[in-house]
């Protein structure tokens, strides 16, 4: 059996020749290494990619267009049943009133999220994607749906992921999250989102999405009742996924990985939120294990003003939100005082740049 010195100089070793860590050697890490090892191990991973101070962010909104659902998640406070008092659908014009005060407040992204609506026709998303495209052009981006909304709304349309995806991209959308992943083993999503598609399916829709020729990104939230076992299967059907579609025609691929954390506040499932230690502790297991990834994001949204130490545990973009019904309805807070942010990375000894995903569209992420 190895010491624990001999198998974190190992890793070490590992790393320095850019040799990919397996999934025992993730596990080692989590439950042996220090924090020091993890920051100094997940920074080298990290400087493949970026300058040691270089950093990125985003001012961005996430606009909740309807919160009725029929999911049923145990770990959402945001949801109505449908015909349930409190349910609501936004009208353009309410959607445009929220991306005006966004792009007056300076930021360029809206990400949207809405749920699994029974009433909402297809027709309903692309009309309003393709609307949003023709009144703002290029002035700001959209985040269009999650891929768990994508899925359900092409079986309501009784249409294939291809086809879904190629009516999603004459409507003008670019680029579809990987939100409704949380954690990706099927015992989690058994035990918690029972009325959401399998692992193998989620994986088949994100593939016929960048088929189409969209652009996506890799999600992860932690904090639930998962197992450390089960956080590292997900990383690993990631960097799994991500491989696939580097060795095929997809020279761009998952865009980014961001992890967050479980607000617990009003949600059935409840209990008790972890510590931000853990959660950057999982940030630099994260960087480390998906070497195939450029970028990994850290949350401002869950974690506030201490998600950025997460850029000395590998993380190197953020963005900063004002506005997320979802989580903050389960507890999360927002500033608006975007100055003390960027200050705050500065003084950890980064420089905070910018980033403007419409031009991530046309260039490498």
């Amino acid at each position: 059996m190895l010491t624990p010195t001999a198998t974190i100089a190992d890793i070490r070793r590992k790393i320095q020749a850019r040799e990919r860590i397996s999934s025992d050697e993730a596990l080692w890490l989590w439950r042996e290494a220090s924090d020091g090892d993890m920051r100094g191990l997940a920074s080298q991973v990290r400087a493949r990619f970026h300058s040691p101070t270089a950093c990125t962010y985003m001012l961005m909104r996430i606009i909740n267009y309807t919160n009725v659902c029929v999911a049923q998640c145990d770990y959402c406070a945001f949801y109505k049943l449908p015909g349930q008092e409190g349910g609501y659908v936004l009208s353009h014009e309410q959607v445009f009133a929220k991306l005006d005060e966004l792009l007056a407040l300076g930021g360029d992204l809206a990400g949207f999220n809405g749920g699994f609506n029974p009433h909402l026709p297809l027709d309903y998303y692309c009309d309003l994607f393709r609307a949003i495209r023709e009144r703002y052009g290029e002035r700001l981006e959209f985040y269009a749906l999650t891929i768990a909304e994508f899925m359900y709304l092409a079986d309501h349309a009784n249409l294939d992921y291809a086809a879904a995806a190629e009516r999603f991209r004459r409507a003008g959308v670019r680029w579809i999250t990987g939100g409704g992943s949380e954690i990706l083993t099927e015992d989690f999503r058994r035990r918690h989102s029972k009325f959401k598609y399998t692992v193998a399916e989620y994986f088949a829709a994100q593939r016929a999405l960048v088929d189409a020729g969209l652009r996506t990104s890799a999600t992860m939230v932690i904090g639930f009742d998962e197992t450390i076992e089960e956080r590292i299967e997900h990383l690993e059907r990631t960097r799994d996924f991500q491989d696939q579609l580097l060795t095929s025609k997809h020279p761009e691929a998952l865009a980014s990985f961001l992890c967050w954390t479980f607000k617990p506040y009003f949600t059935q499932l409840g209990g008790i939120e972890i510590t931000t230690n853990e959660y950057l502790r999982h940030l630099a297991l994260s960087r480390i294990y998906l070497d195939n990834i450029p970028r990994i994001r850290t949350s401002v949204l869950t974690q506030n003003e201490r998600a950025l130490e997460g850029l000395l545990y590998g993380a190197d973009d953020f963005d900063l939100p004002i506005e997320d019904e979802v989580t903050q309805l389960a507890g999360a807070t927002i500033s608006l005082n975007f100055d003390k942010m960027l200050e705050a990375a500065r003084k950890l000894g980064f420089e905070p740049t910018y980033r403007h995903v419409a031009l991530d569209w046309d260039s490498p992420a």
